[in-house]
């Protein structure tokens, strides 16, 4: 039986049906991802299940018993108090009854005489409600979310915080769980947590969510809102996005037949009047049916254009840093003596758990930020630099001021690409309705803003993007066109961003920030990073053994002098070495140059996960062929 039927839904806040009789099940142990548009009704649709918007017309069918829990899509700001104290405001009076008995453990009175009284007071209530149930509950959620249940709130990092808030969901033990955007701010480290948990969760999920991988791996069911409809989609993302391509094909045939039959029938009742007294009254009605029907006929909302002017080039390098280091006042190191070269056309992303450093690199790297003064470091800038920044807190972003005059100091006209083109115009090519071109920015959505900021960037000519989270908050589709004018951009980009399909499909190297300041550079995505860190850790361990056999052997032979002259076997290894590694080296050269050529990382991923496979192990190859060379010389 299911768990919940939406039978003819309809809302509407005073334009078209946001959602317009739509019905759907959820059903026992399904994990269904809603997607659609920005401003299709996901999010509404979340908030009629959770009963917070009630539907202008329809039914809502729930199991009897059935619980509904939501993860909320923002940390509210007005949240406070000790860990526990939050998850458990998920049971209402339960939940008050807990915090205040966990709290006097924590009472310097603690077994005085008015101290007693209230315990058996509390005490005497939480049996009444079934609260020591609740405080198994309680205690088995914070230790399985491997949360401090004493930690202030406040004191959190975002992350955390969401995780608490998981925490507080699930206390009320939910037969459906629902998540709205539950990656948005999270790092790849707490994704993958969430992602494996709520794999092991014991109810039905819906959840609405912009990142691929998240959402490939999660999804049972796929139910997309369009022009307020449900559509079912049993199986992956991938069967999805193959039969909805076959279902709008067929709705444009559909669509095409429909409107060349009914151009044809206006052409005959337009007809003299002698025609007109001799027409068949059936085929008049039939008409007006038609006309009805296309009237109330919904268009699929249009695709967000985005064009960057790349304008000049810039020189072959872009930016160059050597021995850079950057401390915080607190003395924690965020840069700790890191060196790179960026050059024209490099696709770089920037890997690493949230507040490890990635915006403060940017902005060393853009001369915003001085590094820790070092007689060592230095910083080249290149040359005929545009830099076109897209910063992940929106600063550029003027709150009261207007949609229009946002843009381009509220100018009617702008030029993008050498072409004049009005405000109005520009902004419908990234889906703002005429109207909403005079709201104000703190009207408008998550997904709007990045749009916006997006427009308002690429006005100017840039051949230099730096990217910081610009997926937040995007759809899907836009997200993919995108992804698209990246990937045939000429000029260079510097991406942060969490979406690993975004980074797997985009970049052509990373700087990933291993810890405690240490940043190294990876040659491919974010996966050719996972392979290239997991071949690189097994060495590492053979070598440590090495060295200490080494050792051994150095220690045991203390006493014996070295031998100064080499054999036969090592003077011929000696005379060959030259030109093994000349080979290599070569070898490296041409890989380098295979993957440098932009269409390199469109091909499948198996063809470039073995250039860069073999890139690494030859690398590997050379070091050691070195090593061997300066051993045999010395």
């Amino acid at each position: 039986m299911a768990l919940i039927q939406l039978q003819n839904i309809q809302v509407s806040f005073g334009g078209p049906a946001l959602l317009d009789n739509l019905s759907m099940t959820i059903n026992p142990n399904e994990r269904i991802c809603l997607i659609g548009r920005n401003g299709a009704g996901k999010s509404t649709l979340m908030k009629v299940l959770n009963r917070e918007i009630k539907a202008d017309s329809g039914e809502i069918i729930t199991e009897k018993g059935a619980v509904i829990a939501q993860l909320e899509q923002e940390v509210p700001r007005n949240m406070s108090g000790s860990v526990y104290e939050v998850v458990a405001s998920g049971l209402e009076e339960a939940g008050e009854l807990l915090s205040a008995f966990h709290a006097m453990n924590e009472e310097e009175d603690i077994g005085s005489e008015d101290w007693m009284k209230r315990f058996e007071r509390i005490q005497h209530d939480l049996e009444a409600c079934n609260g020591w149930h609740f405080q198994t509950t309680i205690d088995t959620v914070i230790s399985r979310l491997e949360l401090n249940p004493d930690v202030d709130f406040g004191q959190l990092s975002g992350g955390i915080k969401r995780r608490v808030l998981l925490a507080r969901a699930l206390v009320q033990e939910p037969d459906v769980l629902l998540l709205d955007e539950p990656t948005n701010h999270l790092d790849i480290e707490a994704i993958i947590w969430l992602e494996d948990f709520l794999l092991s969760f014991n109810g039905s999920l819906v959840f609405i969510t912009h990142d691929r991988s998240f959402l490939r791996r999660l999804a049972t069911r796929i139910v997309e809102i369009d022009r307020g409809q449900a559509t079912s989609w049993p199986g992956d993302y991938e069967n999805f996005l193959r039969r909805k391509e076959e279902t709008l094909h067929a709705e444009e045939l559909e669509n095409a037949r429909f409107d060349k039959k009914l151009a044809q029938e206006e052409v005959w009742i337009r007809q003299g009047i002698k025609a007109r007294r001799t027409r068949n009254e059936g085929r008049v009605r039939s008409l007006e049916k038609m006309r009805d029907e296309r009237g109330e006929r919904r268009e699929q909302q249009g695709s967000v254009n985005i064009q960057v002017d790349v304008g000049q080039k810039t020189g072959k390098r872009v930016v160059e840093v050597e021995h850079i280091s950057y401390t915080l006042p607190t003395g924690r190191v965020l840069v700790d003596d890191f060196s790179a070269l960026v050059q024209r056309g490099d696709k770089i992303g920037l890997i690493g758990p949230n507040g490890v450093g990635k915006t403060t690199l940017l902005k060393i790297l853009l001369g915003e930020l001085e590094p820790d003064e070092n007689p060592d470091s230095k910083i080249i800038q290149g040359t005929n630099l545009q830099v076109a920044y897209f910063d992940q807190l929106r600063s550029q972003l003027d709150e009261n001021r207007t949609v229009k005059d946002n843009l381009d100091r509220g100018a009617d006209k702008v030029t993008v690409n050498g072409k004049e083109k009005h405000v109005i115009s520009y902004l419908q090519d990234f889906l703002f309705a005429p109207d909403r071109a005079n709201s104000p920015v703190n009207a408008l959505s998550g997904g709007e803003r990045n749009r916006l900021l997006l427009a308002k960037l690429f006005i100017k000519p840039a051949n230099v993007l730096v990217l910081d989270e610009p997926t937040n908050d995007l759809d899907v589709d836009t997200l993919e066109l995108l992804e698209e004018l990246l990937l045939n951009y000429t000029g260079t980009v510097l991406i942060v961003s969490h979406d690993r399909a975004f980074i797997n499909n985009l970049v052509t190297s990373c700087f990933v920030f291993e810890g405690e300041g240490k940043i190294s550079e990876y040659v491919g995505s974010y996966d050719d990073w996972l392979r290239q860190r997991s071949t690189t850790k097994k060495p590492e361990k053979k070598k440590a053994k090495a060295v200490e056999k080494k050792e051994v052997v150095a220690e045991t032979k203390l006493s014996e002098k070295p031998s100064k002259k080499l054999n036969f076997n090592d003077q011929q290894e000696l005379k060959n070495l030259p030109k093994e590694i000349e080979k290599l080296e070569s070898k490296v050269s041409d890989l380098e140059a295979q993957m440098a050529d932009p269409n390199f990382f469109k091909q499948e991923h198996r063809v470039t996960a073995a250039v860069t496979d073999e890139l690494q192990e030859i690398n590997a190859t050379l070091k050691s062929k070195y090593d061997r060379w300066e051993e045999l010389e010395s």
